[in-house]
């Protein structure tokens, strides 16, 4: 039997415990590792500090590049999550796996002020904030490297965010912020893990429980890679909006579901109507058409859009084309049997209709989650 390890048989490190986690997601950012962290060790020069790099598997070798950087410095550890993709996810198991009383977050494409780290943990550390939000839009700071697209969508997401989540504070856009572990750790099981907001998902959560303070900082230019951000971005913003105004009753991928239901509907009324009066085909060979070209659409729609975290690749898309068709069609029977249980009871056909509807989006919803898009 192997002797029971005592606490005075262990080798103790000399080396002190971080006063601060620095989580970095990255996604094919190789070529700005080695630079970030050079940054970081000039900034935060007497400051007990570790970095936390969450890689989504870059095919790039973003997780090598840090795995030969913690080989010689303990302080730089990576996270390679697979089958998992997103900023805010990488960035929730960024903090959930830092040892610090105080975590930040920045990119790691070298556009935030590492310099404005020192300042951002003394606010936390003296008490005077739960939460410190490197600013763009307050005095002192400046987001001029915007092109003017980018620039657009900053200001219009900004000025909604406060008018429909009542968010106070100048820049709840921001990438660049730093929060007590522990009050994370309260607001974290609340938190959607899709998109990429994740600092006006934890505003909007914490629904005014934190203390908010905003220190400027000038947003710099990317030197390497590719920005991330896309057209996507609004869906995730929009969808982020509408389920904090239903206080997460509602989740962010099920409203891009639904979203994605609702263009089903328009294509498979497209399709009747090209079988019917172009190929003229029997209605019946028309309905199906129709009602297999929609769930077709829905499959790739969703496949792209509201599971891209997961998204199938290969022969999975045949499989889960597959399943995704016998699901859709059960759930065809549960709208069915739903919206006519309801004109049974009482004869309003919009009514009965509307029932069936939501049984069969919640039903396609919740079995393709478990079967197609299931986590990996």
């Amino acid at each position: 039997m192997n002797e029971a390890i005592r606490p005075d048989s262990v080798e103790l490190t000399t080396r002190a415990p971080p006063q601060l986690s620095v989580v970095v997601p990255t996604f094919k950012e190789r070529d700005n590792v080695v630079a970030l962290y050079r940054k970081l060790s000039s900034a935060l020069a007497g400051i007990a500090w570790e970095v936390i790099y969450v890689d989504d598997n870059s095919p790039d070798g973003t997780a090598e590049a840090v795995r030969k950087l913690a080989a010689i410095d303990p302080r730089v550890r990576c996270i390679r999550r697979i089958g998992r993709r997103g900023l805010s996810g990488a960035c929730i198991e960024g903090i959930l796996a830092s040892s610090a009383p105080c975590a930040a977050v920045m990119d790691a494409d070298l556009q935030h002020d590492e310099t404005r780290l020192p300042k951002m943990l003394a606010l936390l550390e003296n008490g005077a904030a739960d939460l410190v939000v490197g600013s763009r839009y307050i005095e002192g700071g400046s987001a001029d490297s915007f092109d003017k697209q980018r620039a657009g969508f900053s200001m219009l997401a900004t000025s909604l965010a406060k008018k429909l989540l009542r968010v106070e504070i100048a820049d709840p856009m921001s990438g660049f912020f730093m929060i007590r572990r522990d009050r994370f750790e309260r607001l974290a099981p609340e938190l959607s893990t899709q998109g990429f907001k994740i600092l006006l998902d934890v505003i909007a959560t914490a629904r005014g429980t934190l203390r908010i303070t905003e220190i400027p900082f000038t947003f710099g230019s990317r030197l390497h890679g590719e920005s991330k951000l896309d057209s996507m971005v609004a869906l995730d913003f929009l969808g982020l909006v509408l389920a904090k105004l239903t206080h997460d009753a509602v989740s962010l991928r099920f409203l891009l579901f639904a979203l994605v239901g609702s263009i089903g509907v328009v294509v498979h009324f497209v399709g009747l109507f090209v079988a019917l009066d172009v190929l003229r085909w029997p209605f019946p060979h028309s309905q199906a058409f129709g009602a297999i070209l929609a769930m077709t659409s829905n499959f790739l729609l969703n496949n792209f859009l509201t599971y891209r975290d997961q998204r199938l690749k290969g022969l999975g898309v045949l499989r889960g084309l597959f399943v995704f068709y016998i699901v859709c069609s059960v759930g065809l029977l549960a709208n069915v049997g739903v919206a006519f249980s309801v004109y049974d009871q009482e004869p309003i056909w919009w009514l009965a209709g509307a029932a069936g509807a939501l049984m069969g989006v919640v039903w396609n919803y919740a079995v393709s989650s478990l079967f197609v898009w299931r986590r990996r």
